[in-house]
């Protein structure tokens, strides 16, 4: 069933969207990252007052309703309007119509999306209308919405789709996993074009309390928000939630090809393990996530010396960090030591399982522009963390082969290797 093709197809990015706490649209999120700006801010959405955490990494200026009809807006939980805007995004950068396309064209068009907590927010706020008394308040779809499931449903509808409508929820690793499941969907040939991506919207309080259960959130910046997310810096003290939505088309190379797409990265290769260890914390030696990078490089055909960049997942946790610069020298060996690296999460805080989708596009970033993204807020080098995180401010530098790692809850390791154009052969 699987061997149907002689060869596997290759894949290629050609459009992307963005909704980010930094900024709405690519060209806003790259200008944001290049310049080192910080999306955390004392949070809006919600009364915080009383609560240990009041930060987050919140998408500001977001025009939400415009993304739904009137009908449906208090039907859907915020996941859906974020995706929606980006996957419109992307599709218009990819120069696809969903309007244009034939039948045979939708049908051979699909939606994979990740997600950590879906609609977990929606279903908060419902709770609350149930105990307090308004239960008039409450969407009959409470149960479809709420449920991580019916998420890529609603881009698939919007955009009258007709090929495979899933979704991915691996925890933090969910996006990473649903663009190289999108991936091989086409590189098998059961789609030619695939939207694919991340999205979260975890803000809630009952989310936060439950974060802050774990002592995962940082309690100490609540007063000068855009210095939170600090990884890898010696005092860094856990990690800031953030939300957003990256999304891309990806397509058989030909398929784009004879169509004139602009082609922004191939992607080459993939590695996921577990470290069956624990339901939130790492273990300690690294060697499995840095045996999921072995095997994305091994996939991509690319040995550690070739690897102009890595986007890491950096979460600006005391463990996290410490464990992940472990998995790093274990996977590059002494090329560790000599690449730039960076965590987008310093600026844009965790957007839980979007955070893979999030580092691609910080990777197309340094790729089309020769600017390598920085680490912000890394004021005090721990001796633990010891490699070229590109601290406080961007960097010139050429990257054609950019590699994107993310750790997550439940000992998740996955890795995506993305290439500006694989070479002939």
């Amino acid at each position: 069933m699987l061997n149907r093709l002689k060869r596997p197809r290759r894949v290629v990015i050609t459009g992307m969207g963005c909704v980010t706490p930094i900024g709405i649209g690519r060209e806003a999120f790259w200008s944001a990252l290049h310049q080192g700006a910080s999306g955390v801010r004392r949070i809006e959405s919600f009364d915080v007052e009383n609560g240990a955490v009041k930060i987050a990494a919140e998408v500001r200026g977001f025009d939400w309703e415009s993304e739904l009809s009137v009908k449906d807006r208090r039907h859907v939980p915020r996941t859906v309007p974020l995706a929606l805007a980006a996957a419109r995004e992307a599709l218009d950068d990819a120069r696809i119509q969903p309007g244009d396309l034939t039948l045979a064209q939708r049908r051979a068009c699909g939606v994979m999306l990740g997600t950590g907590g879906g609609g977990l927010a929606f279903a908060e706020q419902h709770y609350e209308y149930w105990y307090t008394g308004e239960h008039h308040k409450a969407s009959v779809y409470i149960i479809p919405s709420s449920t991580h499931g019916g998420l890529s449903s609603e881009l698939s509808m919007q955009f009258g789709l007709r090929g495979l409508s899933h979704v991915i929820s691996t925890g933090c690793t969910s996006s990473t996993d649903a663009i190289a499941y999108a991936a091989e969907h086409i590189s098998h040939g059961r789609q030619d074009v695939m939207i694919t991506g991340g999205v979260d919207a975890p803000l809630a309080p009952g989310i936060l309390a439950g974060f802050n259960l774990m002592r995962v959130l940082t309690t100490e910046w609540n007063n000068e928000p855009g210095r939170a997310s600090r990884p890898f810096s010696r005092d860094r003290s856990g990690i800031v939630v953030g939300e957003g939505a990256w999304v891309y088309v990806l397509e058989e190379r030909e398929h784009a090809r004879e169509r004139g797409a602009r082609i922004y990265a191939e992607i080459t290769g993939y590695g996921a393990t577990c470290d069956a260890y624990h339901r939130v914390r790492l273990e300690e030696t690294g060697e499995e996530p840095a045996r999921a990078i072995a095997l994305a490089l091994e996939e991509a055909g690319r040995q550690p010396e070739e690897v102009d960049y890595v986007n890491l997942h950096g979460t600006s946790t005391i463990l996290n960090d410490r464990i992940e610069t472990r998995a790093l020298k274990l996977a590059l060996g002494d090329y560790a030591k000599r690449t730039p690296m960076s965590a987008t999460k310093s600026q844009i805080g965790h957007p839980q399982g979007a955070s893979g989708a999030a580092g691609i596009a910080a990777a197309l970033c340094a790729m089309h522009t020769n600017m390598i993204p920085p680490t912000i807020n890394l004021d005090q080098p721990d001796p633990e963390c010891d490699l070229d995180y590109v601290p406080n401010e961007a960097r010139e530098g050429s990257v054609r082969i950019a590699l994107c790692n993310c750790i997550g809850f439940g000992s998740k390791n996955s890795a995506l290797v993305i290439e500006r154009m694989k070479a002939e052969g």
